[in-house]
């Protein structure tokens, strides 16, 4: 008889380390790894100094929260705008600098992005995000989930960043199995630089209409000193 593979929580959780890693590192060009040990917690939270969170709800719900230390949110943000071609001196240096938390949240975004990709090839099941929350902390703020879960079950993995600065990944979702009855051909994941890349490319059309906008405003300064 045909041994049916089954799919837990844990799975679940590696291909969500496995999209924080991937993203992170294509995104800041360099290494981002994660604890090969999974922690069991009660609840998740977000902690100092900066926190992420995104709800996702569909075929299962849950909650992920990224809690960064200052040095690690100011890390993987000028590495990553290095690497989009921004020059250092130009970079933000304190991590609560609205900069940082629209950088940290763009690749939050990315990366929960890569993971729903993964659930839907991998697994033949759909999750929605909302947009992901940062929130410059400090102290800790102990956040429960705003969703209907039986089971609930709470996960935490520790991330490296290259430089040796720390942050933690906590998961928060309702016990589940997922129970494969026939084989199928998962579909290929998306390339983490494709991924770079059109963040990249909104970047530019963002600052190319900025520019463009303000080209505009100086030429109508212009005719009004002008009188026309």
């Amino acid at each position: 008889m045909k041994k049916n593979k089954i799919i837990t929580t844990e799975d679940i959780l590696l291909k969500l380390c496995q999209s924080v890693s991937g993203v992170l590192t294509s995104a800041t060009d360099s290494d981002v790894s994660y604890s090969a040990m999974v922690q069991k917690i009660n609840k998740t939270s977000l902690k100092p100094d900066f926190g992420c969170f995104v709800l996702f709800d569909g075929g299962f719900s849950g909650l992920v929260v990224i809690n960064f230390t200052a040095k690690a949110a100011l890390e993987l943000y000028r590495n990553y705008m290095r690497n989009m071609g921004m020059p250092a001196e130009e970079l933000a240096i304190a991590h609560t600098s609205d900069e940082v938390g629209d950088v940290l949240g763009e690749l939050m975004n990315q990366l929960v992005g890569d993971f729903t990709n993964k659930i839907r090839k991998e697994l033949h099941t759909h999750i929605t995000q909302n947009q992901p929350k940062m929130l410059s902390l400090n102290k800790q703020v102990i956040l429960s989930v705003d969703t209907n879960l039986d089971r609930p079950q709470a996960r935490r993995v520790t991330f490296s960043t290259e430089g040796g600065n720390i942050f933690y990944l906590e998961l928060a979702m309702d016990k589940t199995e997922f129970i494969q009855l026939e084989d199928f051909e998962a579909t290929e994941d998306e390339n983490p630089d494709d991924i770079l890349e059109q963040a990249q490319q909104k970047m530019r059309e963002k600052e190319q209409a900025s520019a463009s906008d303000k080209g505009n405003s100086d030429a109508d300064d212009l005719l009004d000193e002008l009188g026309i």
